[in-house]
């Protein structure tokens, strides 16, 4: 295999590039290799190893419970599948709050032990000494404002963000800090599409949007929740592309009754 070949297509600059140009940048979860391989072979842009893993696959209630181990674990699986995406990874609650040190220092195990392309942060001006330190080791940071999901005991709600005059303007000021720290993007969740449109427009780093209108220059959605995998959760910025649950539910029904009644294996499928 060539150097040239073996170089993912998708890079930092290339996102720039793409806000530039006006080409929207499309965004998928991706947690295990199975589904990054799939994902990253449609043609995703971006895949990210969120920390939405401790819903969607070990079923806790807040993303808070997943550990920066069980990232580590998730993000290495995920970055073997893939040939072309950026692989961005969360880092998840408690490694980078309030220590910079302990920030950087989980950042680089992130870095070395999955071989990722970038790590992701939620926060504006609390957590600009970590994003700050990071960014001096040379690790791309992507930030995330809005909804913040770490921060939920603090919003106790999962409403739509920035609603009132006071948090659009802190939230318009944090994106432009984390623009001027370093920052290559910025994740805007779940804030309203004018408030979003306005951020994109002001900031030179790409946005990526989820519940936050057309405006953004990209989106972003969970790959269980676009597949229709996971069927208990329908916010209203969620379109499913595809409903796996029952083509799953009826695939592992239809192989149990194979299996009661003897017609799986045949004659054909036995050595």
């Amino acid at each position: 295999m060539s150097v040239e070949s073996s170089v993912r297509a998708v890079t930092t600059l290339r996102l720039k590039e793409m806000k530039d140009r006006g080409e929207k940048i499309s965004m998928l979860t991706s947690y295990d290799y199975s589904m990054a391989k799939i994902v990253d072979t449609a043609g995703i842009d971006v895949i990210l190893v969120g920390d939405s893993a401790a819903n969607v696959m070990a079923g806790h209630e807040t993303t808070l419970p997943i550990t920066l181990d069980q990232m580590i674990y998730h993000a290495s699986s995920v970055v073997r599948a893939v040939n072309r995406a950026l692989v961005v990874v969360d880092m998840p609650f408690g490694t980078y709050q309030g220590d910079s040190q302990a920030a950087l220092d989980s950042a680089v195990r992130i870095m070395k032990e999955t071989g990722a392309d970038a790590v992701k942060m939620e926060g504006g001006e609390e957590i600009l000494d970590s994003v700050k330190r990071i960014l001096t080791a040379g690790i791309p940071v992507m930030g995330h404002l809005g909804l913040t999901p770490q921060s939920i005991h603090k919003f106790g709600t999962y409403n739509v963000r920035a609603k009132e005059e006071a948090e659009a303007a802190k939230l318009i000021h944090d994106a432009k800090l984390l623009e001027e720290t370093g920052c290559f993007a910025i994740v805007l969740e779940k804030i309203p599409a004018s408030l979003a449109t306005k951020v994109s427009a002001e900031v030179s780093v790409p946005t990526i949007g989820i519940g936050a209108g057309v405006g953004t220059d990209g989106q972003v959605l969970v790959v269980h929740d676009m597949l229709g995998i996971n069927k208990g959760f329908s916010p209203r910025f969620l379109r499913r592309y595809a409903n796996l649950y029952e083509v799953m539910t009826d695939a592992v029904s239809h192989y149990i009754e194979d299996v009661k009644s003897c017609d799986f294996p045949n004659e054909k499928e036995q050595y």
